[in-house]
């Protein structure tokens, strides 16, 4: 016996999220099947607002409500100091810390040489006109410790030496290949507070 098509469907567009495989992706939609009829009408209008209540700040390129964010429109924030980050997870884990106080850019994607997916993936020219625009004085490197985040800041460093402003990175405190999201407060706070230089 086999399920019904629309749970059938359901589980393969499950199965195309990130780490979900044929058995978690079972128990989404069983779970989803206990639901009140509200309860998944409540989620479908969520999912459905996903991306018309959001969009990208054209300012640092996180996600947001408002555009420019709210970071980027905070005059208390210290202008002169630029956190360079992945992803706006990245950015969110790293703002919680509440121990830094500059302003944000997300590449959107890292440099990965084993898929062959180069500079066209992360917004270099939006990264070098904010930097002259503000007359940066520092840029942190705060990017996971992979082998596309290393590719990545060795990348940037490069481009970046000749603009006569200070490079730093997270220090070392946080474990190779892992990913800043997942990172616990503490230890992330303590990496931007000790970040090395370039």
């Amino acid at each position: 016996m086999k399920y019904p098509k629309t749970i059938t469907k359901l589980i393969e567009y499950f199965q195309k999220f990130p780490s979900v495989g044929p058995k978690t992706a079972e128990r989404y939609v069983f779970h989803l099947l206990k639901k009140s009829p509200q309860e998944l009408n409540d989620l479908a209008k969520n999912i459905n607002s996903l991306k018309k209540d959001t969009q990208i700040c054209n300012k640092c390129q996180a996600i947001s409500e408002t555009n420019p964010c709210e970071i980027c429109q905070d005059k208390n924030r210290d202008h002169s100091l630029l956190c360079v980050m992945a992803n706006t997870q990245e950015m969110i884990s790293l703002e919680n810390t509440h121990k830094y106080n500059g302003l944000y850019f997300i590449l959107g994607n890292l440099i990965n040489t084993i898929e062959n997916k180069g500079l066209e993936n992360i917004k270099i020219e939006k990264l070098i006109t904010k930097i002259e625009e503000l007359k940066i004085k520092e840029v942190i490197l705060a990017l996971s410790p992979t082998i596309e985040g290393e590719s990545t800041v060795l990348y940037l460093s490069k481009l970046l030496k000749d603009k006569n402003i200070k490079i730093s990175r997270l220090a070392r405190g946080l474990p190779l290949g892992s990913s800043l999201e997942y990172t616990d407060e503490i230890t992330l706070s303590q990496s931007l507070k000790y970040r090395n230089l370039l």
